[in-house]
């Protein structure tokens, strides 16, 4: 599964239409695992009302969900691919790889000055 994190901020719509935000919360709180994702959240006092922690089985099921989700005008989100440490170190370690098969970083060779 693709695991990504979701900073959520409340609109101002939201605030003002939500009479029950633990109600709501609840409803919100659904309706991922309704699609398939397990998720986790994270309540904070930084820049962010939500921080989210999903995982979804693949990625275009997930953008369907985050529009589905966008689209209600009740939250903005900033999602953010997570990734494993040691997925994360292969990506870098295919980026030392690719360095050295070619330098220039062109696919031709250096020329000389």
């Amino acid at each position: 599964m693709a695991k990504y994190i979701v900073l959520l901020s409340w609109t101002i719509r939201a605030s003002r239409t939500s009479r029950s935000p633990p109600s709501a919360l609840t409803r919100r709180a659904s309706s991922p695992r309704r699609w398939g994702f397990d998720r986790r959240d994270v309540f904070d006092d930084g820049a962010y009302d939500l921080v989210v922690v999903v995982d979804a089985p693949t990625m275009k099921r997930w953008q369907k969900f985050n529009l589905t989700l966008g689209s209600g005008g009740n939250v903005r989100t900033t999602t953010l691919k997570a990734f494993a440490e040691d997925a994360y170190r292969k990506i870098v370690a295919s980026l030392w790889e690719a360095a050295a098969e070619n330098p220039t970083g062109t696919g031709e060779e250096p020329r000389n000055r």
